[in-house]
C-alpha cells in the first residue's frame, strides 16, 4: 500500500462505502480487502462532491492505469461489489487494485499487493468522473 500520496474521497462515496463495510461486518465478512479499504477511507481527506478535483478517482470513475512492471495499459470502471463484472471492465472497490486507486489522482504511482506479489501502477487518465460531469449520486 502506498501511503505517501494524499487521497481524497467525496463525503457521498465515504458514507456509501462506510454503509457497505457495516453490512459486511454484520455478515462477518470482514476480510483483508475490507480492512484495507477501511484504512484508506479513514486516512482520506473528505470533500464535497461539488468540490472534488476532476483528476481524482471517485466511485464509478472510468480510469486508465499503466502497469509499470509490464508497461501495459488497462481501462476499467471502479464500482461497488454488486456491480462488478470483469467482462465489462467493471472492477470492485474491494478488489486489490480497486482499493488501491480509490481517492488517488492522475499521475500518482501506487504500489499495491496483488495476487502474485506487489505491482506498481500509474493512473494515466480518468476518462469519466461522475462529479466532473455533474453526476453527484452515481
Amino acid at each position: 500500500m502506498n501511503t505517501k500520496n494524499k487521497i481524497c474521497l467525496t463525503h457521498y462515496d465515504y458514507e456509501r462505502l462506510k454503509s457497505m463495510i457495516q453490512e459486511y461486518t454484520k455478515r462477518n465478512k470482514m476480510d483483508a480487502n475490507v480492512k484495507d479499504l477501511l484504512g484508506e477511507m479513514e486516512r482520506a481527506q473528505k470533500v464535497d462532491s461539488k468540490n472534488i478535483s476532476p483528476n481524482f478517482v471517485t466511485m464509478n470513475s472510468v480510469i486508465e492505469l499503466k502497469d509499470l512492471e509490464e508497461l501495459a495499459f488497462q481501462e476499467f470502471r471502479l464500482v461497488f461489489p454488486e456491480d462488478a463484472n470483469t467482462s465489462e471492465n467493471k472492477i470492485s472497490v474491494l478488489a486489490p487494485i480497486g482499493t488501491a486507486i480509490l481517492g488517488y489522482k492522475i499521475g500518482d504511482v501506487i504500489q499495491w499487493k496483488v495476487p502474485g506479489g506487489q505491482n506498481q501502477f500509474q493512473i494515466t487518465s480518468i476518462k469519466y468522473q461522475p462529479e466532473a460531469n455533474g453526476d453527484y449520486h452515481l
